[in-house]
This record gives C-alpha cells, sequence and structure tokens, in this order.
C-alpha cells in the first residue's frame, strides 16, 4: 500500500515556518521596546533607558542568527517553492533589517547619554516629531508583516517620503543653530547624527514593508513610484 505523506511534510512546514514568523515577531517586539527606551532617553534624559538600549542589542543579534540558521534550515529541508519559499526569504531579511532597526536605537541612546551630559538644548525636543513618525512607520511595517497585509506596506513609502523632507528641514535648521550658536557646536553635531538616525529607522521601516509585499503578492515594489500620502 502507498502511504501519502504530503499533508504530514506540509503540517511540518507550516509548523516550521509559523515558528519562523514567530521568531521575527519576538524579534520585533524587542526592537520596538529598544526603539521607545532610546527615546526616553533622549527626550526624557532617562540615562537608565539609554543603558537597556546598549544592554539588549546583544539578544536582538542573537536572535537575528537564530532566525538565519533557522530559515536556511527550513529551506535546506523543505525546499518550499513559490509562495513559500517567499515567505521563509522574507522572515530573514524582515529580521535583518529590524536588527539595523535597534543598532540605530543603539545609536540614539549613545548619543542621549553624551547629549544628557549637558544641559538640555531646546532643539532636542524638535526632533520628537521626527522621531515619533518614524516609530510609527516601524510599527505599521511590522503589522505588515504579521497580518500578511500588503495593502498597508504599499502605504508607507510615502509615508518614509515625508519623513525624508522633514529630516531636510531639521539638518537645515540645525545647521543654522551651529553657525549662531558655536559654544553648543558638539551638541548640535550629535542631534545631527541622531536626526540621520532617526531617518534610516525609516529606510529600514519601509524595507520591512517592501518584503511583506513581496511574500504576500510576488510584487517588488523597492524601486517603484508611490503616490504621495493623503
Amino acid at each position: 500500500m502507498i502511504v501519502d505523506n504530503s499533508k504530514h511534510i506540509l503540517g511540518r512546514f507550516d509548523e516550521a515556518l509559523e515558528s519562523l514568523r514567530g521568531q521575527v515577531l519576538m524579534m520585533a517586539s524587542l526592537t520596538e521596546r529598544v526603539l521607545v527606551l532610546a527615546g526616553e532617553g533622549l527626550f526624557r534624559r532617562d540615562l537608565d533607558a539609554c543603558n537597556s538600549v546598549i544592554a539588549d542589542d546583544d539578544e536582538i543579534d542573537t536572535l537575528e542568527k537564530t532566525i538565519d540558521e533557522d530559515g536556511v534550515e527550513t529551506m535546506v529541508r523543505f525546499q518550499p517553492m513559490a509562495k513559500d519559499l517567499r515567505e521563509v526569504v522574507a522572515a530573514m531579511k524582515v529580521s535583518n533589517n529590524l536588527e539595523r532597526v535597534a543598532d540605530q536605537a543603539v545609536g540614539i541612546a549613545r548619543r542621549a547619554r553624551r547629549l544628557n551630559q549637558s544641559p538640555s538644548l531646546s532643539e532636542t525636543a524638535g526632533l520628537e516629531s521626527m522621531f515619533q513618525m518614524s516609530l510609527e512607520i516601524f510599527r505599521a511595517s511590522v503589522r505588515s508583516f504579521a497580518d500578511r497585509d500588503d495593502e498597508l506596506g504599499r502605504t508607507l513609502k510615502a509615508k518614509d517620503r515625508e519623513l525624508d523632507a522633514l529630516h531636510h528641514r531639521t539638518i537645515n535648521d540645525l545647521t543654522v543653530r551651529m553657525t549662531e550658536d558655536g559654544a553648543h557646536i558638539h551638541e548640535y553635531l550629535d542631534l545631527v547624527f541622531v536626526a540621520r538616525i532617526i531617518e534610516r529607522i525609516g529606510d529600514h521601516a519601509t524595507n520591512i514593508a517592501e518584503d511583506a509585499v513581496f511574500a504576500t503578492s510576488a510584487e517588488d515594489i523597492r524601486h517603484t513610484a508611490q503616490p504621495p500620502a493623503a
């Protein structure tokens, strides 16, 4: 008698894929946590929050390595095709971008620790709206991956362009302040670097959304023009 094991093989793949996605979502949760803490370290001048961001980075790095190893094992073991393969590859690429977002959070925390040793500058608070925009894009990108929501993922390129425009205005304003207030030039330079870091967070979040779209609909939107945000 011939036994059809296809359902059992499919079931094992589904379990492996959901385990992989679960690890990515756990990593996303940790990444969001350190990102929020980095903001608290910078805008609330919270040294403990800064230190927590830096301490938690190793755990996120370890998760990325585990996801890469499990993703490769899943591909070798099950040799998935089409959408199944896209989902595995997308999970691995998303984890890579999550690790980079966490690294950017560490960058903010390190700059914040140094800024917090000096009197507060009013321009620091001016970065908060930019930070919140990047956090909103990040959270939406993770939702697009978690919910396999390609429509949500498609909206984030326009949001990232808004963040880019705000970044350029912020850099211009900080450059002017450096010329006007030379006594605090080092602090303004730190804020310039923080603004650039925040802009990069938006880029990595957009990458996550693009991978979510590709996994769900097989469409590569990385270099496509998108309509402006409403």
